[in-house]
This record gives structure tokens, sequence and C-alpha cells, in this order.
């Protein structure tokens, strides 16, 4: 798949993770990409993976700059692309948690690691936990609308967050035709 000013940022998300992949790079796909992957309605403006390989600078600039991308900073941009890249750095985690399972995510014909639904959900839910960003907790309770997630996995983690009256709320809110277990 050609980059252009058309693609989305699912699309750009999912082509730089798998050509990362194909250049021995393993990066998973974190953050706003995933939930808009998951959501099919949030847009962000970057898409974030960490690196779980050693690499040096230069094998990651080549990479992307295979794919247009140049870096600015701690970002690559694309001339032709409305979304930026960059690597936050490690280790993968949600709040505590180092134990990140990725999956496979795939857009199209291209397929990439990135967050499972469950731990997309925790990722906004940690926004919310301990910023108290409410779009970061609408985004969790749609996440689990839209897609099996794994409440207890949830629950389990939010407590030992010490977030338990927080979890609470994001149960009522995601009701109880949406308490799928034990989703992905």
């Amino acid at each position: 798949m050609k980059l252009s000013h058309t693609s989305t940022l699912q699309e750009v998300a999912v082509v730089v993770g798998a050509h990362l992949n194909l250049r021995g790079i393993r990066a998973v796909l974190t953050g706003g990409a995933c939930v808009a992957i998951y959501t099919g309605t949030y847009v962000s403006k970057d898409a974030d993976y960490v690196i779980q390989s050693r690499v040096r600078q230069q094998p990651l600039d080549d990479a992307l700059s295979e794919l247009g991308f140049y870096r600015r900073g701690d970002q690559y941009v694309h001339p032709d692309v409305p979304f930026f890249i960059e690597f936050p750095p490690g280790p993968l985690s949600i709040g505590d948690d180092l134990a990140i399972v990725p999956v496979e995510l795939s857009v199209g014909d291209a397929t990439a690691l990135g967050l499972s639904a469950t731990d997309s959900c925790r990722d906004r839910l940690a926004a919310f936990f301990h910023w108290n960003d409410r779009q970061a907790l609408e985004l969790a309770v749609e996440i689990a609308h839209k897609h099996p997630v794994n409440i207890d996995a949830i629950r389990n983690w939010s407590s030992a967050e010490g977030k338990a009256d927080e979890f609470d709320e994001f149960l009522r809110k995601v009701g109880p035709a949406s308490r799928r277990g034990p989703g992905a």
C-alpha cells in the first residue's frame, strides 16, 4: 500500500508497523492509533510504537525513509501523510503492568503488532485513572462496546493500580450488554 494524503491513520500505522517488522525491527503500536483501529472513530495525529528489539538510529531512519518518512527531532514526518510517527521509550507497559502481549492488527493486506482490545482499553483507562481524562474514559467504553475485552483482567489491573472506584465508573458506562470476557 502506498501512503498518501488520503491514507487513514489506521492504514499508516499498520503499514509502518509491518514495514518495520520486515526490516527486523519489532515495534508495537500503542496509544491513539490503536484506539483509532478499535473504535473506527477516534483520530489522532500520530502513531506511537514501542520498540522491543535492539536497533540503532540509522537502521530505523533507513527503514522509515523507505516509506517516505524523515526524522524531524523525535518525530518522523512524511510530505504526503498528515500523521507523524513517534517512538516513546519503553518498556511496553500499561500503568505498572509490564506483561503486555501484543496481538496482530490488520488493515487491508498489512499486519502489524499492537495492543489488544483489552490492553488498548486499559491504556485509555490509565489516562482516565491518573489524569482524570474523561475523553479517555469514553474511548475505553467505546472499545469495550465494539470489541470483546477481558473485563476480569481490566478489573484486576484497575485494583492493582489502586483505582477500583474509577473502574466501577467504567463498568457502569460499559453496561451489562457489553460485559464480555475473556476477550483479547
